[in-house]
């Protein structure tokens, strides 16, 4: 069964971009579908690693433990038919843990000793690097090549990473002792950076009754890997109006307090604005958002929608703003209640 729906969902190449978008929105319901049948609540989050995925890019979910962090994203790695592996990032953890290395191994027939390279686990399609922040730097940065480059480097030798490839990286926002904060230049690698929170009480309710019950609920593959690669060819050739990108390249430029016209909230309360990348993946952010919703244009509201995930990271507070109370989140508000959309409409 799950072959015929792998079949179904592949993409030919000559199919329409009208089409193909169609055929993206009915994929995400599908994958939506698969997804509920172990996940529940949580629709913001699910909505926004679905997006990353989409638009070809990277994610850090922080959260507390215990709120189906890693059940979430091995659900989708079955409903989209990718490799999944799974990293628990401790302080003794190895860049060669990641990465893999290599080992000298003896021909039995020849008797010759030869290097041979054993990939590590970053050799997959989905990479959940978990508790990131427990490991120290010299190990963060041994994800920096391969989420950049999609390869990696042992020994002087490179090799590539199998496509799709996507990290997808959790933060525990509790116990801080003997952490290791991620750096804002691998922080700015992540396309969405994603808070996970407290279901409400009715659905921890469903959830207790559905982990505490004898049936297990299957999900079902819905497209493989090649076909999502072609859904993210669509995304990125989905055309945005100038007046948007206008849109998304003032919200991420009057985040930086030395830019000409930055508000004065930033000045007081912001010690390093987004960077370019911020700009970036508004616009592909924008572009997953209106694709997978159907839609073969970008409006101003798709920006607006993926602007907390793409700045919520970038935008670096001072300690004026943390004594106030003032987070990230906030500056983002007042931001977009600041910049003017365009008058157009779109």
């Amino acid at each position: 069964m799950a072959t015929e729906t792998i079949e179904e969902t592949a993409v030919p190449t000559e199919i329409s971009a009208a089409d193909a978008i169609a055929a993206i929105a009915q994929g995400k319901e599908r994958i939506l579908h698969e997804v509920r049948k172990v996940i529940v609540g949580q629709n913001q989050v699910v909505e926004d690693v679905i997006t990353t995925f989409f638009a070809g890019g990277h994610c850090l979910i922080t959260g507390v433990p215990g709120l189906a962090k890693t059940l979430l994203i091995s659900s989708l790695g079955r409903a989209l038919d990718l490799r999944f592996r799974r990293v628990q990032f401790t302080p003794d953890l190895m860049p060669a843990d990641i990465t893999g290395t290599e080992v000298l191994e003896e021909d039995r027939t020849t008797g010759q000793r030869n290097m041979k390279f054993r990939p590590g686990p970053v050799f997959t399609n989905i990479l959940l690097a978990d508790e990131i922040n427990r490991t120290p730097p010299k190990t963060q940065a041994a994800l920096l090549e391969a989420m950049q480059e999609h390869q990696v480097t042992v020994s002087g030798n490179t090799y590539l990473l199998e496509e799709p490839f996507f990290v997808l990286a959790t933060q525990n926002p509790i116990e801080q002792e003997g952490t290791y904060p991620l750096p804002e230049i691998q922080q700015d690698r992540f396309m969405f950076s994603l808070i996970i929170d407290y279901l409400p009480k009715n659905e921890e309710l469903a959830v207790v009754n559905s982990t505490t019950s004898v049936s297990v609920s299957d999900v079902q593959k819905c497209i493989d890997g090649q076909t999502l690669m072609f859904y993210q060819d669509i995304v990125r050739q989905t055309p945005v109006a100038e007046p948007i990108i206008r849109y998304a390249v003032e919200l991420t430029a009057r985040s930086r307090p030395g830019e000409p016209g930055a508000p004065q909230f930033i000045k007081d309360y912001v010690s390093w604005g987004a960077s370019i990348r911020g700009s970036h993946y508004l616009i592909l952010g924008a572009k997953a958002r209106a694709v997978l919703n159907g839609r073969p244009y970008v409006t101003v509201k798709d920006v607006q929608s993926v602007a907390a995930a793409v700045l919520r990271h970038r935008i670096v507070t001072n300690f004026r703003a943390e004594s106030e109370g003032i987070n990230s989140e906030e500056i983002i508000r007042r931001l977009q209640e600041t910049v003017q959309p365009p008058k157009s409409g779109l």
